[in-house]
């Protein structure tokens, strides 16, 4: 930390905030003589270049107390039954790995309702597009049968540890295919 203390870096901060709320109050006050001598919101706006809200503020004191009370405020607690939407999604788990025989190689072109980016086409032989194409398969199915008929059981064993998963989703899978979990064990 140098030749500097804690000590000096808390003056700063303190001189800055002190300094800040000085050059405030003044600008707020100058901002009012001018609207008192007939200028218009909308004229002072334009000038300095301000918001609306800003000169608003400046004008009426109490509106920027009360909008800096209510910024302080905690925002509201969910209500205590609240669930994150990761454990409300219904997630689609396949009834068996081994019904799993979609594509293994080649490009693919994922229906609308399971790829809606604009790219739904993958490349099956690059192994990022094939990895974004089995996670967005296993995020967005919503019947067995679209798994049966996107994803290999092979290859989902093997990219099952690198895939980027919501934890939700892979508890799913991992209770119904335990030897999916060991593979992640396998790699580490």
């Amino acid at each position: 930390m140098g030749r500097f203390s804690e000590d000096d870096l808390r003056a700063v901060v303190v001189k800055y905030e002190e300094t800040r709320s000085a050059a405030l109050t003044e600008r707020d006050e100058q901002l009012r003589a001018f609207h008192a001598a007939g200028w218009r919101p909308v004229d002072l706006q334009r000038v300095t270049g301000y918001s609306r809200e800003t000169i608003r503020q400046a004008l009426r004191p109490e509106v920027r107390r009360a909008t800096n009370a209510s910024r302080r405020k905690t925002s509201p607690q969910p209500p205590a039954d609240y669930r994150p939407y990761g454990y409300r999604k219904p997630y689609v788990v396949a009834e068996t790995l081994a019904a799993l025989r979609g594509p293994t190689e080649g490009t693919v072109t994922l229906p609308r309702h399971l790829d809606w980016s604009g790219q739904p086409e993958y490349d099956l032989n690059r192994s990022a597009r094939l990895a974004s194409m089995y996670k967005v398969v296993l995020t967005e199915a919503s019947t067995v049968e679209d798994l049966n008929t996107w994803l290999d059981a092979e290859l989902l064993r093997r990219l099952w540890p690198t895939l980027w998963l919501s934890p939700q989703l892979r508890q799913r899978w991992e209770q119904a295919f335990p030897e999916l979990a060991a593979t992640r064990s396998d790699a580490a």
